[in-house]
């Protein structure tokens, strides 16, 4: 007879204890302690996936294999993982409803041509899938469909099969025999987890996985879910918008600066190849208040719009607001502004925000959104053939920013006349180029240059 006990997991880290706690000692939260019933089994033959037991080898004994990776068919996804899909990984793809979660992998499966597939959905129906896969297309005859939720019977079906890619929706939706709790709660979600990592680790076959994420915008679930998987990638984008944003927060076998860009259209995902364009509204003439940013995303540029809008405060305090970009760097670049070049910004609502939905973290960014603050307040168009890429420090200077021969190169396939730059970046200035290079030093230099 199994014996059930009740134990507190900590929704935040996924620590134990045995009876109810206030604050976690672990992670420090509060109110985080959730109840649930455990029942051990006194036999192991019901293990989800046993693999062989290996003996402890000298390091200099391991001969270093080369790491295979599988190569996508779709081009922001390779870009995002680093090359392609490592062999025996386990990726964790996070995402909120409705986002497109399911679709982009689904897509990958029905792409991944002369390649064996297992999709297992916990959430729709085989008659769903199907319908969602006529819509999108379907390439890849070797896809197979799997509707259950017992990790016993999937690595059972996987067994026999011998996928070469396995793909789990949800994480949330699995349960294990092995513990008598609910599908979604934290033992579930990690024993699950755990037993997939090992079949990936064991058979070497990459595997997907799907998860739900919170209202604050983290993945459900024990935060040691995040740290058992590989790759963790975020699918970002708002509903009301086309575009979706592919990021990466951890990476084992590459950067976790990388950034992909879907456009959502009625017949799946599409890859958005040159951004650049998408990003910036074409304009019949020079309005006020609009600004080019040349920032990066990892090691790709991407040329992207700023608007700012400043007018005078209709109410006591003046109002501060900023739409993908950070609110307390806008406040600095003002205190800036008036401090150092005596620009009156106190007594004035200032709105900002970057165009397509995205959020910009570069600080190369700062040099575009001061000219669109200035060109909206004293109301003086910008030309849009000039953009932007410096930092501004809090002396006023401009300081120099990493990777500007990539900056250059994407303005210049972009059609732009003038990019205006820091001067000590002066030396990193590629000689062939089309495009005319302004070097600025300090910000009265620059506002001289650009409004004469």
């Amino acid at each position: 007879m199994a014996k059930a006990r009740t134990v507190f997991f900590c929704q935040n880290c996924g620590a134990q204890s045995g009876k109810w706690i206030g604050k976690c000692p672990n992670c420090g939260e509060w109110n985080t302690y959730v109840e649930e019933i455990i029942q051990k089994e006194q036999s192991h033959s019901k293990q989800a996936f046993t693999p062989a037991s290996d003996k402890p080898h000298l390091i200099t004994d391991i001969i270093p294999g080369n790491t295979m990776r599988v190569p996508l068919p779709d081009n922001e996804l390779n870009r995002v993982l680093g090359g392609g899909l490592v062999q025996g990984s386990l990726v964790l793809f996070g995402g909120e409803p409705g986002i497109g979660k399911s679709t982009l992998l689904l897509q990958v499966a029905l792409t991944m041509n002369k390649m064996k597939v297992l999709y297992v959905s916990g959430e729709e129906s085989q008659d769903q899938l199907r319908l969602r896969a006529e819509r999108i297309g379907i390439k890849n005859q070797n896809c197979y469909i799997l509707t259950e939720t017992s990790i016993q019977n999937i690595f059972q079906q996987a067994e026999a099969l011998k996928p070469e890619l396995l793909v789990i929706d949800s994480i949330q939706t699995l349960f294990t025999g092995l513990i008598d709790s609910t599908p979604g709660s934290i033992s579930q979600i990690r024993q699950c987890t755990a037993d997939l990592m090992r079949y990936a680790k064991t058979t070497g076959v990459p595997v997907f996985i799907i998860g739900h994420i919170t209202k604050d915008g983290s993945i459900a679930g024990p935060k040691v879910l995040e740290h058992m998987v590989d790759t963790v990638l975020q699918f970002e984008g708002d509903t009301h918008h086309i575009y979706r944003l592919l990021r990466t927060t951890k990476n084992r076998f590459g950067s976790t600066s990388e950034l992909g860009i879907y456009e959502m259209t009625g017949t799946g995902l599409r890859e958005v190849s040159n951004p650049s364009e998408v990003l910036i509204t074409a304009r019949e003439e020079p309005v006020s208040g609009v600004a080019i940013a040349a920032v990066t995303e990892g090691v790709r540029p991407l040329m992207i719009e700023t608007q700012a809008l400043v007018s005078t405060a209709a109410y006591g305090t003046p109002q501060r607001s900023a739409t993908g970009y950070d609110l307390r760097r806008l406040s600095m670049l003002l205190a800036v502004l008036e401090k150092r070049c005596g620009f009156r910004l106190a007594a004035k609502d200032v709105f900002l925000n970057i165009a397509g939905g995205i959020k910009v973290e570069d600080p190369a960014a700062d040099l575009a959104i001061v000219t669109a603050i200035l060109s909206s307040g004293e109301e003086i168009p910008i030309s849009p053939r000039y953009c932007f890429a410096g930092e501004i420090g809090l002396s006023g200077e401009i300081r120099p920013v990493n990777r500007i021969e990539q900056r250059i190169a994407e303005a210049e396939k972009m059609g732009f006349e003038q990019i205006f730059i820091s001067r000590y970046n002066k030396k990193e200035i590629p000689k062939n180029n089309h495009i005319k290079v302004q070097t600025v030093a300090k910000m009265e230099e620059f506002f001289t240059k650009l409004f004469g």
